[in-house]
């Protein structure tokens, strides 16, 4: 049976389940996501690879992925040199997956200054123009970096595109890109499998599969606060597409919900504070992104948004993470309700209209704040009652029970509820 661990808000995943699974799968997404691990005092950055790599199960990049391959390579080493063994051993890689090549990158950048104050905040990795020759059909695959006259082909005929678009403000130099991919070309062989009849065979062997997903739902293309978004589907659809795993064989899907509500990037972000409360939770939340080191927006937990996430997702359990990170507010507020300013009616769901949401007015619900440490905690009654409360709070109004509680940086700061 496989078991789905998605983002329900803005932010990312945690591998809480990862130990027990046989295999860890990413469905979608790039380079550009980034989370960290802490194990034994040691932290691990995870952007392209699954983070089922931290233990001893087999791990796969599916084909709705955008495939990196420096990127690849690099974080593989990176790995290894902070003591994960054979991790070159345990990493498959669809041969459906599209290449996020250096000549995306170059594009990225050149996107987000042609926006200029409208731009997304994008990571700048390729990820947006990777998406966009996939649709437009012109992309590279996987399978086709093994056929050296059809890549080189590929890749020519998208430089002079490129080349016509941008002019001279291009910088990306075609023939470096063709060397590099000469070097990676046998390199790349002994990861590559078809990730269809290997989905299959895991699934026909009943292994314990473990899907993460990268972004989270506030990014989906199609979901998500549009255009503020990233470029594939980061929510359950996204599982099933860039997997194609069988549906009838979900154990769970979890949804992973911060104490609070961060983002990074543009966009409406209605319980953002810019204020005390916000600057205190980016800092001690240590809120800045792995990927890129930008620091993260900050506000109260926005329950509209984990509502309607809920509806999309199809959460059978919820991951509260940094509960730890509220001990010392003395008053904890959360939206329940978004009102038109004009009407003042409550508006019945998540709008899809930006400027609609980026003026909404939220409606609270204030919380007594606990103001001792939950740090550590691994044993939910060993928590302050004001602390249990707002977890109670949380899933009554969602309708989902908060299955773990995270404590702390470490992997082993978790609560597990079992009742």
């Amino acid at each position: 049976m496989a078991t789905i661990i998605l983002g329900s808000q803005w932010g990312k995943l945690t591998d809480i389940l990862a130990p027990k699974a046989q295999l860890c799968a990413r469905a979608a997404g790039g380079h550009n996501a980034g989370h960290s691990i802490v194990a034994n005092g040691v932290s691990y950055n995870f952007h392209l690879l699954p983070s089922g790599l931290m233990t001893d199960n087999l791990n796969l990049i599916g084909s709705g992925v955008v495939f990196h391959a420096p990127a690849f390579f690099k974080e593989l080493d990176e790995l290894e040199s902070k003591g994960l063994k054979g991790v070159h051993d345990r990493i498959f890689v669809s041969d459906r997956v599209h290449i996020d090549l250096d000549l995306h990158v170059a594009i990225d950048g050149l996107e987000e200054v042609e926006l200029g104050a409208s731009k997304i905040g994008t990571t700048c990795r390729g990820i947006g123009p990777s998406y966009s020759t996939k649709a437009a059909r012109s992309g590279i695959r996987l399978s086709e970096v093994f056929d050296a006259e059809l890549f080189e082909t590929k890749i020519r005929r998208l430089a002079a595109a490129s080349k016509k678009r941008y002019g001279d403000l291009l910088k990306y130099d075609v023939e470096e890109e063709i060397a590099k991919f000469n070097e990676y070309r046998p390199k790349l062989a002994k990861y590559t499998v078809d990730a269809v009849a290997f989905i299959k065979q895991a699934q026909d062997k009943n292994m314990k599969i473990l899907v993460e997903g990268a972004n989270a739902l506030m990014l989906d293309i199609d979901y998500g606060t549009y255009p503020y978004v990233t470029s594939s589907n980061t929510g359950l659809g996204g599982i099933f597409t860039g997997l194609a795993i069988n549906p009838t064989k979900i154990d769970e899907i979890i949804g992973v919900v911060k104490a609070y509500t961060t983002r990074v990037g543009g966009g409406p972000f209605p319980t953002e504070d810019t204020g005390e409360v916000g600057t205190k939770l980016q800092e001690i939340g240590r809120e800045w992104g792995v990927s890129t080191g930008r620091k993260r927006r900050c506000g109260w937990l926005d329950l509209v948004v984990l509502k309607y996430s809920t509806a999309i997702n199809h959460y059978t359990a919820l991951n509260l993470t940094k509960l730890d990170i509220l001990d010392t507010f003395p008053t904890i507020k959360v939206a329940v309700a978004y009102k038109d300013p004009e009407t003042g009616e409550e508006i019945p769901s998540f709008p899809a209209n930006l400027d609609q949401l980026a003026q909404v007015e939220v409606v609270y619900k204030e919380l007594p704040g606990w103001n001792e440490s939950t740090s550590k905690v691994t044993t939910f009654m060993d928590l302050p009652m004001a602390a249990r409360e707002y977890v109670h709070f949380i899933e009554n109004f969602i309708g989902v029970k908060i299955k773990w509680i995270g404590t702390g940086p470490d992997r082993d700061d978790m609560i597990y509820r079992t009742a």
